[in-house]
């Protein structure tokens, strides 16, 4: 029975990923190793869950059991001792990975399952020199954690089976919507279809086939669209796998083929515009602007949320 979370980092991540577990019912203690970042943590946590009374997604009731369930510790013994489930979120350094999960052993219980929420790191790699890998899992959620539903879950070659299960019956009580992949492969799913989309978005920019806003566009009113509820691979079937094949045919060898960062991306890396975090990047950023786009873009994915659930409640 799982009852107490903790979560190791209270960044962007670790704090949405707290709020999920705390928003349904679960106790949950947040470890960092300074009071400066529980703080913000803290403040975060506060504004996202405003965010969702504001959008009827949640009652000023529930908004304050949520923020009694959370208790911050700079602690990490503390934050893990009683732990039932524990998610390690911070920076994607393995050395700093594989030092946490070594203090680990000496602390956590004997059965509480360890996760990670790395996108970066096989768990392989991150198990090289632990012991708990039969009980080890990644839960890879996206930004923002608390709102996109998908968690992607990779399973060591030692991780028994009822850790999975348990794991993945966790995800779906918080409202997630776990997929679990079946062997260990770089990027996992999501990160490599995005990439692949990315790549050829910013060919076709390189290109001049158009601005980056009506490629931009070319997904949100197009594709993007209908992915909320249909994927790639329904949508072949709904559009018939011999259409498809001569699709593939025909673009296929005219797709960008390229084997790392597109050079637009490293030129503009190499001037120091690195998009939002330095107010320039393909777009312009004002600091106003980028909160407003964070406020608008968290406002339509609590609405699509809200209809996804809508949706699955009925059927």
């Amino acid at each position: 029975m799982i009852k107490k979370i903790a979560i190791i980092g209270s960044g962007v991540m670790g704090s949405g990923i707290a709020q999920s577990f705390a928003v349904s019912g679960y106790y949950v203690t947040i470890n960092d190793i300074k009071e400066e970042l529980l703080n913000h943590a803290q403040n975060r946590i506060s504004e996202n869950l405003s965010l969702l009374m504001e959008e009827g997604a949640l009652t000023d009731l529930e908004k304050q059991g949520a923020l009694a369930n959370i208790t911050y510790s700079v602690d990490l013994e503390g934050a893990v001792r009683d732990a039932d489930f524990i998610i390690e979120a911070i920076p994607e350094v393995i050395e700093l990975k594989i030092n946490l999960y070594q203090q680990l052993e000496e602390m956590i219980k004997p059965d509480a399952i360890v996760a990670s929420n790395t996108s970066t790191f096989p768990i392989s790699q991150l198990m090289e020199e632990a012991s708990f890998a039969d009980r080890m899992v990644i839960t890879h959620f996206f930004n923002p954690g608390h709102l996109v539903p998908l968690v992607e879950i990779v399973q060591h070659d030692e991780t028994k089976p009822e850790i999975v299960k348990t794991t993945m019956d966790l995800m779906r009580k918080i409202g997630k919507s776990p997929i679990l992949l079946k062997k260990e492969i770089a990027g996992f799913i999501a990160n490599r279809l995005q990439t692949a989309l990315m790549r050829e978005a910013f060919y076709l920019l390189k290109e001049g086939v158009a601005d980056a806003g009506d490629i931009d566009t070319a997904i949100t009113a197009g594709p993007g669209f209908r992915w909320a509820f249909t994927g790639p691979i329904e949508i072949a079937d709904f559009g018939g796998l011999d259409t498809w094949q001569r699709v593939f045919d025909n673009v296929s060898p005219v797709l960008d083929q390229s084997k790392e960062a597109p050079e637009l991306i490293r030129d503009l890396v190499a001037e120091g515009k690195l998009g939002t975090k330095s107010g320039e990047g393909i777009f312009t950023y004002e600091e106003s602007t980028v909160s407003q786009k964070i406020n608008e873009r968290d406002r339509n994915f609590i609405k699509l949320g809200k209809l996804k659930m809508e949706k699955e409640e009925v059927l």
